[in-house]
């Protein structure tokens, strides 16, 4: 197989960003764990925690759009990666400074906004370096690693929280010093993608104002975004979902042990999605990426229900908490994997960036909506909440089924 000069699709570039997204989600995902109990020892209510990650969210996803438009008119797009990876790991020794929630929004956007330059413009280099029949593997493959650093970072998180309560240390204190140290993964990413990836400068750069570039954009891959961002908005942060089990399980365990297990949950999570992200490419590849998307996405739905169930009788267990874990591990690892290829299959190759940068917007307004709707109604009742992304994602579910469109672009 020869596709421009590439014998294999696993090859440098595959490799190297993978090992780059291993790293900054160490970084970031252990950052993620401990911001809900951090936010809680902070005294901050859960509308604050919904708040901050749907407008870091949001902000990340308006960049994506500028910033995947913009590597369009570029010969390079890794300059900017090494930025974005730079600045999402800066932030946590932001957040790690903060006295309440103002400074942590503030270290959010400022990381999820570098969060949101690279991601765009990483998937294209990705997509550019291989071949059509092995989109879904390349990406499962590069997610996978990514989440394999997005278990290693919360695990390192859980058994350094147990470390710290066992030895009686402040909870507080305690997480603001494991916060300071999320720094060094994420600062290590951003080198390793300076020194191993190796881009070749592109000579087809065609320097398309955004409107005539929007226009260009497939019917198929609009129906498409359209199922994307129903089901976003009801695809609420995963921080909310380790806060759910954290008050769960408070009752019978207490809140630092219930932190503790509420991130050791976010590990096996993490597991699961790692373990299913290449054979959910796999298949993709074979069935159809859109297909097996919107079997996942159906599938995603049992896992608000589930949270609803457990907090109309006011108890979870652990049992159940892992069932519900492992499955959003499953539903993630095939979502992040095959929105990504089926949106290379839907854009033409000049204006990939921009395609990558809408599914983001796309997906950030969603982030946005699911958040600050799940985390208001989480105040009144946190049944409602889960309910309402119930149905979000039953309907992007349904959506996506019938978007139609099939073909690949080179």
């Amino acid at each position: 197989m020869n596709v421009e000069g590439y014998s294999v699709w696993r090859d440098r570039t595959v490799w190297g960003l993978t090992l780059t997204s291993f790293f900054s989600d160490l970084g970031h995902e252990a950052q993620s764990t401990l911001l809900p109990g951090f936010l809680a020892a902070l005294g901050c209510p859960p509308i604050a925690l919904g708040g901050i990650e749907g407008l870091s969210d949001a902000a990340s996803s308006f960049v994506k759009l500028g910033a995947g438009w913009i590597s369009d008119r570029l010969p390079r797009r890794k300059p900017i990666v090494v930025g974005g990876y730079a600045a999402t790991g800066l932030a946590s020794g932001i957040i790690a400074l903060a006295q309440g929630w103002p400074l942590i929004l503030g270290g959010k956007l400022f990381g999820w906004a570098g969060r949101g330059i690279r991601g765009p413009l990483r998937d294209a280099m990705m997509a550019d370096a291989i071949p059509p029949e092995a989109r879904g593997r390349a990406f499962g493959l590069h997610r996978a690693g990514d989440t394999l650093g997005a278990v290693l970072g919360p695990l390192a998180v859980v058994l350094l929280l147990a470390w710290g309560s066992g030895k009686g240390t402040p909870a507080l204190a305690w997480m603001r010093t494991l916060m300071a140290w999320t720094v060094v993964p994420g600062l290590l990413a951003a080198l390793i993608m300076a020194r191993i990836i190796r881009e070749k400068a592109r000579v087809d750069v065609k320097r398309a104002d955004l409107s005539h570039a929007l226009s260009r954009m497939p019917r198929e891959f609009r129906r498409y975004l359209a199922a994307v961002g129903v089901f976003g908005a009801g695809d609420y942060a995963h921080t909310l979902l380790i806060l759910a089990a954290t008050q769960l399980l408070a009752p019978a365990h207490g809140p630092l042990r219930a932190a503790a297990l509420g991130g050791l949950l976010y590990v096996w999570h993490n597991v699961v999605y790692a373990l299913a992200a290449y054979p959910a490419g796999h298949l993709g590849d074979r069935l159809g990426h859109r297909r097996v998307l919107a079997a996942g996405y159906g599938l995603s739905v049992l896992v608000p229900l589930a949270l609803m169930i457990a907090f109309s009788r006011g108890a979870g267990t652990l049992p159940l908490l892992a069932f519900v874990f492992a499955l959003a591990g499953l539903v993630n690892g095939v979502q992040d994997t095959l929105e990504g290829a089926g949106t290379a299959d839907r854009v033409p190759a000049e204006h990939r960036g921009l395609g990558f940068g809408l599914l983001g917007a796309v997906n950030g307004v969603g982030d946005l909506v699911s958040s600050l709707v799940v985390g208001g109604l989480w105040t009144v009742n946190p049944a409602l909440g889960f309910g309402f992304a119930a149905v979000l994602m039953a309907a992007g579910a349904c959506g996506m089924a019938f978007a139609g469109g099939t073909a690949e672009r080179a």
